[in-house]
């Protein structure tokens, strides 16, 4: 561990839909909560939780990886078949557009600002290496700066085909293999090299929707936190999880508190706390 720390939390965030479009009409039909459709105004933006999310890390002096999205769009890249599908709406519409002016002021403020901006392969990209590499350039161009690695969108992974896409295009890591149901160390304590080589593999730990709903019992969702830290200082596990950023709205209530408490908790016991990609620089990349 970097600095002799006795173990480390790995903090991302999978930027997919920043602005509430497609969850406000599912939300006021699935909630029977019609007030959810007031967020489709241009001037609502709960999903636009950044600044409040930097403010937070800044102020316990930690730095988290952020990884960028470039998906499809519904009306404008997919067959009209899927217009009016369940499978469409949910993958593909209410995305954004990585050169919208927000997004590249975001982008400039992760990048100034000391956090790791990551590449979130598409839904279809886990097997297309051509459309990955597309994805990484064009994240790379308006971001200004190459990237280190990242996390493929929905979980999806082909082992190890998808790993080997992301070594040959130059990325270092992946942080993808995980659950989107169930949260532990199923994949091991440590960090990994399935080709023994530079690349490096960060298992997931945890995803906060995996987690039980704060919102039904806060103590019961930080018991299984805590137990999750517990079993990472006593193993010198390296813990990587996984919140979005929608998930700090009031759409979600509880997890933006348990996620302040559990990178609380993990700076009181000593934890290295960060992004992968400078855990990966400052030791898990060397040999």
């Amino acid at each position: 561990m970097p600095d002799d720390h006795e173990f480390a939390l790995c903090l991302t965030h999978d930027v997919d839909r920043p602005f509430k479009t497609y969850q406000s009409v599912f939300y006021a039909l699935t909630r029977q909560d019609p007030s959810h459709l007031l967020d489709l105004a241009p001037w609502r933006t709960p999903y636009w939780t950044f600044d409040d999310l930097l403010d937070f890390e800044r102020g316990e002096g930690v730095r988290s990886a952020f990884y960028i999205l470039d998906e499809q769009s519904l009306f404008t890249d997919r067959s009209p078949a899927e217009w009016l599908t369940m499978e469409g709406w949910q993958l593909y519409a209410g995305r954004y557009d990585i050169e919208d002016e927000r997004i590249r002021g975001l982008l400039s403020k992760l990048r100034d600002g000391g956090w790791e901006v990551g590449l979130h392969g598409s839904y279809e990209s886990v097997d297309d290496r051509e459309r990955l590499a597309a994805e990484k350039d064009h994240l790379e161009t308006v971001l200004g700066e190459s990237v280190l690695g990242g996390r493929q969108h929905y979980l999806r992974l082909e082992e190890p085909e998808t790993w080997e896409h992301y070594r040959d295009l130059g990325l270092r890591y992946d942080t993808t293999l995980g659950s989107p149901t169930e949260y532990g160390f199923t994949d091991g304590y440590e960090p990994f090299r399935p080709f023994d080589d530079e690349f490096v593999v960060f298992p997931l730990t945890a995803m906060e929707a995996a987690l039980p709903d704060p919102s039904d019992s806060f103590e019961e969702a930080w018991a299984a936190c805590k137990s999750l830290l517990s079993e990472a200082q006593e193993n010198d596990a390296v813990m990587t999880v996984l919140w979005h950023p929608r998930y700090f709205s009031s759409d979600h209530p509880g997890f933006d508190r348990l996620y302040r408490r559990l990178v609380r908790t993990a700076l009181d016991r000593g934890a290295w706390v960060g992004s992968p990609g400078d855990l990966y620089n400052d030791r898990v990349g060397t040999r």
